[in-house]
């Protein structure tokens, strides 16, 4: 992406020179010649004229740089499945674990296990050496380990330092006055700076619920949204991660008593969707939660969605099992307009796409209402004014 701007740049600029000196070598013959050289000034003073115009100088300088970054923000979160340095020692799980990150602004990486950070630090090395990365290098910032017992894991973030800057981060604690010790890794809650994305600000809660208690879990991230909002003044809120929201740990019976469920949290990921990459089940364990509308209409429509390696990367089930029983899940964020866009913004109204990046389901729904309600009476047409006249004037005739 970023060698063809720079070619295009340079050719702008190619082109400039070459009219300029053009002119230059123009003015100086016929004055040589002792001819007038009134014209070519004139169409010199139009050419700089043109660029120096206000509406070029903004095309350039807004629409330049838009197109220069015409990526948009992409968010993920990816069970890794215990990576950890066995993993990172295997050179063709790199490979392909650099390849799913490269997607991303943003990816969370779940069930990590790696005590020394080593295997973490080796994992970005690689994930920066590759060839799209080098101009855009990945940062990364690690939790602390989780977990009641001897079992520990840990998340941790990779994000490109020219999309997004950490502003804040902390550990929630599950120790508030009177609430009992519900999650078995806490959240790690991230603030990023998005300057080039539709919401400034973004808070990331990634999310590993131990499956036996994942509907206590969920229902507990609301005390958790909440004490973000109280701490931080933001409700740009996005949940995402393994919530275990399915199958036997979370019926949709249970799913409807959790206060997670319902408005104003929007799960973008739907129930009949396969996170797993397992074939022993199609389970929707993989989930992405975001909070108000405001952040809801950020989300750019039908992106949220996971993301099947195995299929993109055409691996052998023992191959994809080597990396991960799991998909990533990811979405994507609007960009932040451009004062050229939104003076052409299309109407809310004409681009009511589904959010999710499932199939649509509206046009059923419409049809089904249509055929509930019956047949419609046909309007009958207004008659003329004249044929009405007639109509009356043979009436009073009649009578």
């Amino acid at each position: 992406m970023y060698p063809c701007v720079c070619v295009c740049a340079c050719v702008c600029v190619g082109v400039c020179v070459c009219v300029c000196v053009c002119v230059c070598v123009c003015v100086c013959v016929r004055v040589a010649a002792g001819r007038d050289t009134s014209c070519t000034l004139q169409l010199c003073s139009v050419f700089f004229s043109l660029l120096t115009h206000e509406q070029l100088f903004q095309f350039f300088l807004f629409d330049f740089a838009y197109f220069s970054h015409t990526v948009r923000m992409k968010i993920a979160a990816f069970n890794a499945k215990n990576l950890g340095q066995k993993k990172v020692a295997d050179k063709t799980v790199v490979r392909y674990l650099t390849k799913v990150m490269s997607r991303y602004s943003v990816v969370v990486i779940l069930e990590v296990m790696d005590k020394s950070g080593e295997a973490m630090q080796k994992l970005k090395q690689e994930l920066n050496n590759a060839a799209d990365n080098r101009q855009r290098p990945y940062t990364m910032i690690s939790s602390d380990q989780l977990g009641r017992d001897t079992y520990k894991e840990q998340f941790v973030c990779f994000y490109r330092e020219d999309e997004l800057t950490l502003t804040a981060h902390y550990q929630y604690e599950d120790n508030q006055a009177g609430d009992k010790d519900v999650f078995a890794r806490e959240p790690f809650i991230l603030r990023f700076s998005c300057p080039t994305a539709a919401v400034k600000d973004l808070v990331l809660i990634p999310v590993h619920t131990k499956p036996d208690d994942s509907v206590k879990e969920l229902d507990e991230l609301h005390d958790v949204v909440n004490a973000v909002r109280t701490k931080w003044g933001t409700n740009n809120i996005m949940i995402l991660g393994d919530f275990n929201a399915d199958g036997q740990y979370l019926s949709k019976k249970k799913k409807k008593n959790i206060r997670i469920h319902s408005a104003p949290y929007h799960w973008l990921i739907e129930d009949d969707v396969d996170t797993t990459a397992s074939n022993q089940n199609d389970n929707t364990y993989d989930r992405i939660v975001v909070y108000g509308k405001t952040m809801l209409n950020a989300i750019v429509p039908g992106s949220a969605k996971p993301f099947n390696f195995q299929k993109e990367f055409k691996l052998t089930d023992e191959e994809t099992l080597s990396i991960s029983d799991h998909y990533p899940v990811e979405v994507e964020l609007k960009r932040k307009e451009t004062p050229r866009q939104r003076r052409a913004a299309v109407p809310r109204a004409a681009n009511m796409t589904s959010i999710r990046g499932q199939t649509e389901k509206k046009g059923p729904q419409k049809k089904r209402k249509a055929e509930a309600a019956g047949p419609q009476k046909k309007k009958k047409k207004a008659e003329p004014a004249g044929a009405q006249k007639k109509k009356k004037t043979a009436l009073k005739r009649k009578r």
